[in-house]
This record gives structure tokens, C-alpha cells and sequence, in this order.
């Protein structure tokens, strides 16, 4: 279990009412005023779990999946794929993002954004790949008590050069250097597509106050090293 930052907890009980879920709109940071001092802080964690709860079923954090693409042959990889798909994520400059597990599913599946960090869309690419986009998105505030309390909360602080890596079932580590950073509404789907001839990471929240917007920061494969017996540049 990760340690939270002292003041990213403070941050969460004082927005209680409006930072509940990644995707929660049409709620603002100061409801609730000074009835809120008479709560403890007990009542208020548990209130704000289940406002979470309900709010994160009618609201989408994620696009529903990437674009099942229809291709001639396998696409071409860097290294073997491991039989296990399940991918793990470190983020240095991000405070509770260290050796995260990130499981693929879809950006409906309530449980997955629940209790995990991130999760990796289905239909978009893998670290492996000549050519892919692997698209990780995850809360902004979470859950209290799992893995997305608090997960993507600093993702807009990221900036160019920042590292950014992901870590294969097979021990491979995968080194990406952040080159973007965008912010696009919930309809725009093109941010799930590849880019030509590179392999890229795109991490994705929601804008703060109003979660109206999604947050994307991109950075691309510079290096891919095999576990413990050295490395092959990317």
C-alpha cells in the first residue's frame, strides 16, 4: 500500500462534495460550507465513498475502448509478447503512481477504475509493439482504501522530458520520455489512435474543477531493457 502525501488527503476531505469521481460534473469546490465543521473526518470519508460510488456509475472516466483495427498478419513487435498482458506503471514525478499493477478492460468497467490505478484500454496498443498507442486512464480523486484513491491527481504536473515507465509480465522495462500534453472534450476519440512509426504512452484523467474535459499527457519509447540481462534501445 502506497503512502499518501499529507496534503493530498487535506485536499481531499476539504472537496468533498465536488471532487468526488474523475468524470463527476456540475459540482463546486465550496459546497457544503460551514456544515462541513461539524463533521468528522470519519463521517466525511464515508459519505464521500458512497456519493463516489453512485456518481461513478453514471459517469464514464475513460472512452468505452480503443478501435478494433482489422490487419493483415501480426503487427510487428520490438520483442516476444508475453503470454500475460497485465502491465505495471511507475511515474517518478507523480506521488502515488510506483510499480501500479494496470489490468486492460474497458472505460465501463466500474470495478477496474475502482480498484486499480489505471487501466489499460482494450483494442489499443502495447509496450512490445513497433507502432502503438497504450492508452492508461485513471481518476483524478478515486476511491478512499484502493489503489485510485488520489491515482492520476497530479498527471497535469508532468511536463516534457519527464520519464515515464512501464514493466512487462516478463520483467521487460519500458523507458518513455513525455513529448505532449493536450486537453480535448470526452467526444474527441482520435487521442486513441497510434502515431505513425512510434510506440507512445498516453496517460488520461479529467480536467479539474468540473471534469468536463480529459486531460492527456503523452511521451514516447526511448529505451526497452530485457529484466536484468541488459538492454536494447527502443
Amino acid at each position: 500500500m502506497r503512502v499518501k502525501k499529507p496534503v493530498m488527503i487535506l485536499v481531499a476531505l476539504a472537496m468533498v462534495a465536488a471532487l468526488a469521481a474523475c468524470s463527476s460534473a456540475g459540482q463546486s469546490a465550496g459546497e457544503g460550507g460551514s456544515q462541513n465543521k461539524e463533521v468528522t473526518a470519519e463521517q466525511t470519508q464515508e459519505a464521500t465513498e458512497k456519493k463516489m460510488t453512485k456518481e461513478a456509475k453514471s459517469k464514464k472516466v475513460a472512452p468505452k475502448q480503443g478501435i478494433e483495427q482489422a490487419v493483415a498478419g501480426k503487427r510487428k513487435t520490438r520483442v516476444e509478447p508475453p503470454e500475460n498482458r497485465t502491465l505495471k506503471l511507475t511515474v517518478p514525478k507523480m506521488a502515488e503512481i510506483e510499480n501500479d499493477t494496470i489490468p486492460t478492460g474497458r472505460g465501463t468497467d466500474e470495478a477496474l477504475f475502482r480498484d486499480y490505478a489505471g487501466v489499460h484500454l482494450k483494442f489499443t496498443g502495447f509496450p512490445w509493439q513497433e507502432t502503438a498507442n497504450v492508452y492508461i486512464a485513471g481518476h483524478r480523486i478515486g476511491f478512499p482504501g484502493t489503489d485510485s484513491d488520489m491515482a492520476f491527481y497530479d498527471l497535469n504536473e508532468l511536463k516534457e522530458g519527464d520519464e515515464v515507465f512501464l514493466t512487462d509480465a516478463e520483467g521487460r522495462k519500458y523507458t518513455y520520455e513525455v513529448f505532449n500534453k493536450l486537453v480535448v472534450p470526452p467526444t474527441d476519440l482520435s487521442v486513441l489512435r497510434p502515431i505513425k512509426a512510434k510506440n507512445i504512452v498516453s496517460l488520461q484523467t479529467c480536467t479539474l474543477p468540473d471534469y468536463s474535459r480529459r486531460l492527456i499527457v503523452r511521451a514516447e519509447l526511448k529505451d526497452t531493457q530485457q529484466g536484468e540481462e541488459g538492454s536494447s534501445a527502443g
